[in-house]
């Protein structure tokens, strides 16, 4: 009699099936535990005659290892197609999970190309690595010019030897060259990018920063449009009670040229250590593109006229959120990129 509920029970243990760990579990405690279903057989085995207790004791053994073996490879057989198939453990306990942001230059600069845009400006990129043609030559730029010399520009350097007309650019200007050089007017362009310079690193400057420069050319384009739209953009970008000025100044592909301030953004003008106790804060460089800049870059000087400013992203993220060292930026330091989570 005995022997055959060990028949049985073998036959339903190699039978088992299991969906899931729970149901591995509960077949365990069914024929494994001590209340299981194969410890109960020792109270039959008591009425065994003696010379069928070593057979029986024997059989017992047999199906005791059989379990054992079948809830392990069931076991076994969940965790493979678990891993396979990645699924989730509803069962683990719940970590937080950090949230990123934007690097507050990324920020900022696609708020700038925003406000840009909504005024009908079109996007425009070029190389970092560039010639001196479209660099310099074609921006008007002399021969002697102090931009082209070793201290301010990163010369391409190969095999020991510095190739004067390979250059990591100094602005995003040749951007602009080479928008010019295959598009006719009328063209609206900003061109944003990393840009180069050969000096030293400190609070205030770094050999490597970021430009947003714009051109527009079109018949009778004057300086009250260029004034207008940058007026536009200081309210935009700073507040709707933002005040500009321009101040002449030079540059070789601009003429005329200047330098715009807004009011000190911290002080509302009325004078602070931000803005050295003048309430104006320089924040970019425009001017009229000069004909020679036109001509040399196959566009009618007689027929076409256009202006061209350029803005410093970390100068202008500086006056958003007034950040003291240009070196944080490119540190990483998570610490301070967290400071940005509402920005995004």
């Amino acid at each position: 009699m005995i022997l055959k509920k060990i028949e049985q029970l073998l036959q339903e243990i190699n039978a088992l099936t299991a969906d899931n760990a729970g149901q591995i579990e509960e077949l365990r405690i069914k024929y494994l535990s001590k209340k299981g279903a194969i410890n109960a057989l020792m109270a039959d085995f008591r009425d065994v005659p003696a010379e069928q207790k070593k057979e029986v004791g024997m059989k017992i053994n047999e199906l005791k290892t059989a379990a054992f073996a079948k809830v392990n490879a069931l076991k076994e057989q969940f965790e493979a197609g678990n891993n396979e198939s990645n699924h989730l453990d509803l069962t683990r306990t719940p970590y937080p999970v950090r949230l990123g942001t934007r690097h507050p230059l990324t920020i900022v600069k696609n708020e700038i190309i925003n406000i840009f845009g909504r005024m009908g400006f079109s996007l425009a990129e070029g190389p970092e690595v560039e010639d001196d043609l479209h660099v310099f030559t074609k921006l008007n730029f002399a021969a002697d010019h102090p931009a082209r010399d070793m201290q301010d520009t990163f010369f391409v350097e190969t095999n020991e030897n510095v190739v004067r007309n390979i250059i990591l650019r100094t602005h995003t200007s040749s951007v602009q060259a080479r928008v010019m050089e295959k598009t006719q007017p009328p063209i609206r362009v900003i061109c944003p990018g990393r840009v180069y310079r050969n000096e030293a690193i400190s609070a205030r400057a770094h050999c490597f920063f970021h430009q947003i420069e714009g051109l527009y050319i079109d018949k009778n384009v004057s300086f009250t449009d260029l004034k207008q739209v940058l007026l536009t953009f200081a309210r935009e970008m700073f507040g709707a009670d933002t005040k500009i000025r321009l101040r002449p100044s030079y540059f070789p592909f601009t003429e005329p040229s200047a330098e715009m301030d807004i009011s000190c953004n911290i002080c509302g003008g009325k004078g602070c250590a931000f803005c050295k106790h003048t309430g104006w804060v320089e924040i970019l460089g425009c001017g009229m593109v000069d004909p020679n800049v036109l001509e040399s870059c196959g566009i009618d000087s007689s027929v076409y006229t256009g202006y061209a400013f350029g803005l410093g992203v970390e100068r202008i993220t500086n006056l958003k959120y007034q950040v003291s060292d240009l070196r944080m930026f490119s540190e990483n330091d998570v610490r301070f990129l967290d400071e940005f989570k509402s920005a995004n």
